[in-house]
């Protein structure tokens, strides 16, 4: 990684320590040199990561799934790193049938709004 050429040790140590904090409770990460070389690039100008999860309202339940990708932005936002979280109101008034053999029926702009707040 070019960026670790101009890094001081104490700054190598950070990146490091950054990646140890996300590499827990994750099975991979892909690209795992990329997140790297973000931090490494994060750490060298002291301009935090712009973290986003964009999120499909079609549902009001929240289910175990959703605590694993929060806890792990939580992580990002402790290290200093900006978190947004998108809720893709469009998205989830239109359905998104994700290989399902026929479309999700469409929401009204109320009952989207009704699962996010």
């Amino acid at each position: 990684m070019e960026t670790n050429q101009e890094l001081s040790e104490e700054q190598l140590r950070e990146v490091e320590r950054q990646l140890s904090i996300i590499r827990r409770g994750a099975a991979e990460i892909i690209p795992e040199d990329a997140l790297t070389h973000k931090i490494a690039t994060s750490v060298l100008s002291g301009k935090p990561l712009k973290v986003k999860l964009g999120l499909d309202p079609s549902s009001p339940d929240i289910h175990v799934g959703h605590t694993v990708v929060l806890q792990k932005l939580r992580q990002f936002q402790d290290l200093g790193h900006e978190v947004q979280l998108i809720i893709g109101d469009f998205t989830g008034r239109i359905g998104d049938p994700t290989g399902k053999s026929e479309t999700r029926k469409q929401l009204s702009e109320c009952k989207t709004k009704r699962s996010y707040l």
